[in-house]
């Protein structure tokens, strides 16, 4: 079936559909990353966006139960040059189009994804329409250039979870109470997913108590903070700093999450409460929330950090870790007040990627050192983290 990805520049690309039908709306970015499709679909991050992957043949080893981030694919369409329909994995249970038909998400294949790639980089990411039922190019292109966009959207609230829950059992936390409005997650404790399976090393028994602010957090986020030995209580992004402290954590998580972090004003008031208090940990959408309770501001990049290949200078040993990354907005480095000090920077294009208290014990980073997909050149961070709540 012919589908169509519409610009909202007049650019139009015509391909073959694979995955489900229909229409839908969304930022288009591309991704670098060779594998881990199945991880980049279910990251709660990719939220309103569209995304394309710069590898030509994506779809060779299938989807399973285990590669999951999230509790169902997040993105809003998926764009690739070639589709393998023929997948070979011992783990693999789907094909990626049964997956994506399946879970509604429309792929599009066969069109030129570097032609594509290039426009992006030159011109920066922009709204696009993917559809296989108007094929008209003048509709198409009229719909994307109507469309609302990121900035100023608070796309949290379209993925955090609707109640309190421990991740390691996955049981709903019922002396928490926190404003579910316009939650469209599913409750957690209905989760279908083997979560045995998920963890493929023996966890440790826990020696601190944190609880995780859900902003969209990535499954292997709790399950790296559980194999450092960390019992996770994951709340709602409306929860209250009362409500954080109540539970008596060692340590708070900041996650990551989609799109634009200002419009999140809820979340920065309670971050700006809980500075101080106990050790905190931001990544990602995390890392920003905590720029903005620091006072500093957030900027659009023109097409974002998205893969598994950013080079990140770590000033403390002064060495270059390869990372996971996926944003779009970043902390404007010159904004932050002289009671935070940048701890990395993106070697590409010199952005903030990492910063620190010099009171506190409080840091962030903007990459993903949890990876999944990537490398693990970061991991480290969890044992700071462990460290911190160690000596508090």
């Amino acid at each position: 079936m012919k589908a169509i990805l519409a610009l909202a520049d007049g650019t139009i690309f015509e391909g073959e559909h694979f995955g489900a039908t229909g229409e839908s709306s969304g930022e288009v970015v591309f991704n670098t990353s060779m594998t881990g499709y199945q991880e980049i679909l279910t990251d709660p991050s990719y939220k309103g966006q569209i995304v394309t992957m710069t590898y030509p043949l994506i779809g060779n080893y299938g989807c399973n139960d285990l590669d999951v981030e999230s509790i169902a694919p997040q993105v809003e369409g998926f764009v690739v040059r070639e589709y393998s329909a023929y997948h070979s994995n011992w783990r693999s249970r789907w094909s990626l189009g049964a997956y994506l038909e399946e879970h509604g998400l429309i792929g599009i294949q066969g069109i030129d994804t570097r032609a594509l790639t290039k426009r992006l980089r030159v011109h920066g990411v922009m709204n696009g329409v993917l559809s296989t039922v108007d094929l008209d190019p003048q509709s198409l292109v009229a719909k994307a250039q109507a469309w609302h966009g990121l900035v100023g959207v608070d796309l949290v609230q379209r993925v955090t979870c609707p109640n309190p829950y421990l991740w390691e059992t996955r049981e709903p936390v019922s002396n928490m109470v926190a404003d579910q409005s316009d939650t469209q997650n599913h409750n957690t404790s209905q989760l279908t997913i083997d979560f045995d399976a998920l963890s493929m090393q023996p966890t440790p028994s826990p020696q601190f108590r944190v609880v995780a602010m859900d902003f969209g957090v990535k499954y292997n986020i709790l399950r790296q903070l559980t194999q450092h030995g960390c019992q996770v209580q994951v709340v709602p992004a409306h929860t209250s700093a009362e409500e954080i402290l109540a539970a008596e954590p060692d340590g708070i998580l900041l996650s990551n999450g989609p799109g634009d972090p200002r419009p999140i004003d809820y979340a920065v008031k309670t971050v700006k409460q809980l500075i101080g208090k106990k050790p905190i940990f931001g990544i990602c959408l995390g890392h920003q929330l905590l720029g903005l309770a620091f006072g500093g501001e957030i900027f659009k990049l023109k097409f974002g950090h998205r893969g598994g290949n950013q080079p990140v200078q770590r000033f403390e040993t002064n060495q270059v870790e390869i990372t996971a990354q996926n944003h779009g907005f970043c902390v404007d480095i010159d904004s932050l007040p002289g009671v935070v000090e940048r701890t990395h920077i993106n070697l590409n294009d010199q952005t903030l990627e990492g910063m620190q208290h010099t009171e506190y014990p409080i840091f962030s980073v903007q990459y993903h050192p949890e990876a999944s997909p990537g490398p693990h050149d970061a991991s480290y961070l969890f044992s700071k983290f462990t460290d911190l709540m160690k000596e508090e």
